[in-house]
């Protein structure tokens, strides 16, 4: 079987910069929500998804606010926008489809949790994580942990990350902690650029491993004596990125595959659609 695990805020998102306006019969902009719901409806109707569920962030603070001050917060996402969330997340229960609303936790964190329980059933033959986020590629195993960019229709597997970030999946967290990760709120270190992060982490892997004189790194970085200045400066900020930049895939969402079956809308799913479209 093939499982699905898709990024709801970032579909959210996507369909809301990329469609007009649109109003449901309460007057409440919905046409993010019209967007995903109807992307959904094509992916288990035309692409043949059996096994479906939906991670969102229904708040979008997280544990990780209380462990960097600078952690990404709901400001500046437009209200209309915003109050799409609770929207979907009716929406796609209406529709049958498996939903998880994240609020102490993200969505990243259930999409992790989603491809580790994914990844322990023998039954499943791939998993794709839909959701272009550069942190999910930590979620990686193979050719059956995937992680797939439906709007690109992009798929990377174990080797596509190797190839994107010139380190595998398990050094994911250790490269955005170096590098800062923009979209999450965290610098990384200063100096630490995309190629020399990659190019000493390809060697010893993990933050930990690295060793304090540079002259043993042997590696073709940039200005290794001040990488390693830094890095020996500031190293329990990097543990601390890395802890951020580490999701959590322990969460307790299912017990087994079985439950993202989709078997069918609820009888009261049609009703609601139209609602969405404005008719009563």
């Amino acid at each position: 079987m093939e499982v699905h695990l898709i990024d709801g805020t970032y579909e959210l998102f996507r369909h809301f910069h990329a469609l007009p306006s649109a109003k449901d019969v309460h007057g409440r902009e919905v046409a993010a929500v019209r967007g995903v719901l109807g992307s959904i409806l094509g992916l288990i109707h035309s692409g043949g998804a059996t096994h479906v569920a939906v991670a969102t962030d229904h708040v979008i603070e997280s544990f990780r606010n209380a462990l960097w001050r600078g952690y990404k917060t709901s400001a500046g996402i437009p209200p209309t926008l915003y109050a799409q969330f609770p929207i979907l997340e009716e929406a796609l229960t209406e529709l049958g489809v498996v939903v998880w609303p994240m609020v102490e936790f993200e969505a990243d964190d259930a999409l992790a949790s989603g491809a580790r329980i994914a990844d322990a059933d023998a039954r499943v033959t791939r998993a794709f994580i839909c959701t272009p986020d550069k942190d999910l590629s930590q979620c990686v195993r193979g050719k059956r942990i995937v992680q797939f960019d439906r709007r690109k229709r992009q798929m990377r597997d174990e080797a596509g990350v190797i190839e994107r970030f010139g380190v595998p999946p398990a050094s994911i967290p250790d490269y955005l902690a170096l590098v800062g990760d923009a979209s999450d709120g965290y610098p990384g270190l200063k100096g630490w650029g995309a190629k020399s992060s990659a190019a000493v982490l390809a060697k010893f892997g993990h933050i930990e491993s690295i060793p304090a004189d540079w002259r043993t790194w042997h590696v073709n970085a940039t200005s290794p004596a001040a990488l390693a200045a830094t890095l020996e400066r500031d190293r329990d900020q990097a543990y601390l990125f890395r802890e951020l930049a580490t999701l959590r895939d322990d969460i307790a969402l299912v017990d087994d595959i079985d439950a993202l079956r989709w078997t069918g809308s609820k009888p009261g799913f049609r009703a609601f659609a139209a609602r969405l479209e404005g008719r009563k």
